[in-house]
C-alpha cells in the first residue's frame, strides 16, 4: 500500500471516530481520542532523531480520571530516549479538553519501523474497570533511508516557489522604473515642423 492510500486511510479513520464521537457525546461518559504523529530529522552525526508528539481529547460529555499514556513499541536496542518519557499521566481530562505530550528517540539503525497505538488508560466514576483507548497507529517510519542526491535546479525551484511573488513585483517596479526614466525615443529629430 503507497503511502499516499495509508494517510487516505487513517484520514479517513479519524472522520470515522470524529462522527462516532460525536454520536457517543450524548450519553455522560468521555470518549478519548488520541491521534500520534512522528517527525523524522537527519542529524551529522550520521543518527536520526525521531520526535513524537500525542495529542488525546476527551470528546464525551464527561470527565475521565486517573488518565495515563504508555507508548511502548520503541524498541529499546534500536531507539535511545533524547528528551521526554514514553508515557505520561494526568489526574483528570475534562470533557472538551485536549492533553499533549512529546518526547525525542534517537537512532542510529537503518530500516523500516512500524510504530504500534499508543494505549491511554482511564477511569469513568460510574465504572471499577479501568477503561482503554488506542492512539492512530503511526506510518512506517524509513529510518537513516538513502535519499537521493539533490538536483542541480532542485534549490532554484524552491527559492522560486518561495519567493516568486516578491521577485515577480520587484521585476515589474524595476521595469516600470526604467521606462519612467529613460527619455522617450518617438519622434524624429528632422521631422519638426516650422511655423
Amino acid at each position: 500500500m503507497t503511502s499516499l492510500k495509508m494517510v487516505t486511510c487513517i484520514s479517513v479513520l479519524l472522520v470515522a471516530l470524529f462522527l462516532v464521537s460525536a454520536a457517543l457525546a450524548s450519553s455522560d461518559s468521555p470518549f478519548i481520542v488520541a491521534n500520534k504523529k512522528a517527525v523524522l530529522t537527519r542529524l551529522k552525526s550520521g543518527a536520526e532523531r525521531v520526535s513524537v508528539s500525542i495529542d488525546i481529547y476527551n470528546r464525551g460529555s464527561a470527565t475521565a480520571y486517573d488518565v495515563s499514556l504508555t507508548d511502548d513499541s520503541w524498541a529499546q536496542d534500536v531507539f535511545d530516549p533524547v528528551s521526554g518519557s514514553t508515557s505520561k499521566s494526568w489526574e483528570r481530562l475534562d470533557a472538551g479538553s485536549v492533553v499533549s505530550h512529546s518526547f525525542v528517540l534517537e537512532s542510529k539503525v537503518k530500516g523500516v519501523f512500524h510504530g504500534a497505538p499508543a494505549v491511554i488508560k482511564f477511569r469513568i466514576p460510574t465504572k471499577t474497570a479501568l477503561q482503554e483507548a488506542y492512539s492512530t497507529p503511526l506510518l512506517p517510519l524509513d529510518i537513516l533511508a538513502d535519499r537521493p542526491p539533490e538536483k542541480k535546479f532542485e534549490w532554484a525551484k524552491r527559492l522560486l516557489a518561495k519567493y516568486g511573488s516578491q521577485i515577480s513585483v520587484i521585476s515589474i517596479l524595476a521595469l516600470f522604473v526604467y521606462l519612467i526614466a529613460t527619455p522617450s525615443k518617438s519622434s524624429p529629430k528632422g521631422n519638426k515642423k516650422k511655423r
